[in-house]
């Protein structure tokens, strides 16, 4: 069963209602580094690195890339949640409205923009393309990915199912078309960013 080290990207420099794709903050870049050598430390081989196409995530995987000397490979499936909202200052509370409750909530009207984003098939994406996995690897993601995973790991249909930290590993096992939840990664009292 292929193990997934599944990590939430560092600090951004700005949050969800203040840029669509900010890269790190300092703090953030200093949390790159700390994971990196963590999974080092802990998977102990080179793995395939799976990012995010957002900055922030991108970013977080630079110091792995580079310890391990490989090119991360762009996984749009493991991107943030998509946003019917345009507006910068109406996707915040969006979000934290999403947040709030169930998946089966979520896919209302009201919260795709009238169907203008399909959440369903992004939350299945997300799925797929972790069971998808032929072997161990690490994957730089966002908040609500992870969450979407530990749901389905779980069984569980709410959005938030915990508060992943920035830079904290959370550990699945893929079974052929379904994931077990290893180890939640550290929480914390964090802002989606």
């Amino acid at each position: 069963m292929p193990t997934i080290y599944m990590i939430r990207h560092g600090e951004a420099a700005a949050g969800w209602d203040a840029d669509t794709d900010p890269g790190l903050s300092d703090k953030g870049r200093a949390q790159a580094e700390a994971v990196a050598s963590e999974i080092e430390k802990r998977v102990g081989k080179k793995l395939p690195i799976f990012s995010s196409p957002l900055r922030r995530c991108r970013e977080t995987s630079i110091p792995l890339s580079r310890a391990w000397d490989c090119e991360p490979v762009i996984e749009t499936r493991v991107a943030e949640i998509p946003s019917p909202i345009e507006d910068l200052d109406a996707r915040g509370p969006w979000l934290r409205r999403l947040m709030s409750g169930t998946w089966t909530e979520a896919l209302t009207p009201e919260n795709t923009g009238g169907g203008k984003v399909d959440l369903a098939a992004w939350r299945q994406s997300v799925v797929d393309a972790l069971t998808g996995l032929p072997g161990d690897t690490v994957i730089f993601s966002h908040f609500i990915a992870i969450n979407v995973a530990a749901g389905a790991a779980t069984g569980d249909d709410r959005l938030v199912t915990f508060r992943p930290d920035n830079c904290s590993v959370t550990v699945f096992e893929t079974k052929g078309d379904s994931l077990a939840l290893v180890e939640q990664g550290r929480e914390a009292d964090t802002k989606v960013n």
